[in-house]
């Protein structure tokens, strides 16, 4: 992976996961908790283990101490997952709530650094 290395599905305490779509606000939500992770402000997690229910991916999700649930459009595809998982305790940032419109939002650093900016202040 290089210099963009993540610590992709490998747990923390602070779990982030984030609408990977094929719009562009999936994009930049995919990139923001990218960068968290590579931060370390945030630990980017696995959504389609917790969709398929997967045992290990569910412990890990449950034992952590801040979940953040980031949405690239308003089908809200992240908070849905983990709501179906019986997760509720988890903070939640759709990128709409930040002028960000499906369809109409560049895939630049610019707004990948303010949704991850955003994610951080979420889960500090």
């Amino acid at each position: 992976m290089g210099a963009e290395e993540t610590k992709v599905c490998s747990g923390g305490s602070k779990l982030v996961f984030a609408c990977s779509g094929a719009a562009d606000v999936g994009a930049v939500a995919d990139l923001a908790a990218r960068r968290m992770s590579k931060s370390g402000t945030g630990c980017m997690f696995c959504l389609a283990g917790v969709g398929g229910g997967i045992a290990p991916i569910l412990n890990k999700t449950a034992s952590a101490d801040r979940i953040l649930a980031i949405d690239g459009c308003p089908l809200n595809c992240v908070k849905e997952t983990l709501e179906m998982a019986g997760f509720s305790a988890f903070d939640h940032l759709q990128l709409a709530d930040l002028g960000m419109v499906k369809g109409q939002t560049p895939i630049s650093d610019e707004n990948i650094e303010r949704v991850a900016a955003a994610g951080a202040a979420l889960i500090a």
